[in-house]
């Protein structure tokens, strides 16, 4: 049942590695993502678990405008809209009233009131209120249901890419005749390597991923640089090569799929 249930998870890793991109993992990842975004107006509605983590985490900008364009159809965005923003009330204003007879005695004082607590070193309400405030805030900016299943999701997706590498002959291959990753799957495969493979077998590993890398990188950046010489006018009759899409090539090089054409 195990060995079943590798070979479903990894179907799509192969799948990946077979085709001619820049990063095969941003293939993995970018369904991932296309697969959280229609859960989290789809099933999702049933599911009271993820429903709990919407009204708690909410979207992040990049996912509420995902999901917005998603489905013609707004009621189920909506409907989990009116839960989260139900919740995030509630908590801020429990925050607030908290502070409230703080602010509200600190804002009744005169200047001169105030100077000995100031000598004294003291915490004024404002600040205390101010910062609680903030954390709270800053929480919900970064918190994200979306991502949190995509992330989840990928960290298991690259165990399995490792497992993969480690375990059979004909993916090492293909791992190694890519074109290499986005830089930030690179970080995320060493991350993942110290605790999927042993010792000698993820010094082989980073070899194997940095001769190649290295290799790919120097590739991609000899495409932007020759792009960027061919708008010299000494260049006007040249060939342009494999440079004309360099720009959205390098970019997902470097950060990963950004859907830029």
């Amino acid at each position: 049942m195990r060995r079943i249930k590798e070979r479903i998870y990894t179907i799509p890793i192969n799948e990946a590695f077979d085709q001619d991109v820049e990063c095969p993992l941003c293939i993995c990842e970018d369904k991932l993502e296309n697969d959280a975004l229609e859960y989290a107006v789809g099933p999702a509605m049933m599911e009271p678990d993820f429903r709990i983590e919407t009204n708690k985490n909410g979207f992040c900008k990049n996912h509420f405008a995902r999901l917005y364009a998603l489905k013609q159809e707004k009621l189920p965005l909506a409907l989990v809209i009116d839960t989260h923003l139900n919740e995030q009330i509630k908590e801020i204003e429990t925050i607030f009233n908290k502070h409230r007879s703080e602010l509200k005695a600190l804002s009744s004082k005169g200047v001169l009131e105030a100077i000995p607590d100031r000598i004294k070193g003291k915490s004024n309400s404002a600040a205390k209120a101010a910062a609680k405030l903030i954390d709270k805030l800053r929480e919900l900016k970064n918190s994200c249901s979306v991502c949190n299943k995509m992330n989840n999701n990928m960290d298991k997706l690259i165990e399995n890419t490792l497992y993969l590498y480690d375990k059979e002959p004909e993916f090492k291959k293909k791992f190694q005749n890519t074109k290499g990753f986005c830089l930030k799957h690179v970080k995320d495969m060493i991350d993942k390597s110290g605790k999927a493979l042993s010792p000698e077998k993820q010094a082989q590993f980073l070899i194997d991923l940095f001769d190649l890398e290295i290799k790919e990188l120097k590739r991609i950046n000899e495409d932007i640089h020759h792009f960027t010489l061919m708008f010299d006018y000494r260049n006007a009759e040249s060939d342009w090569k494999n440079s004309r899409d360099a720009v959205p090539r390098s970019i997902e090089k470097i950060c990963g799929s950004s859907n830029l054409k």
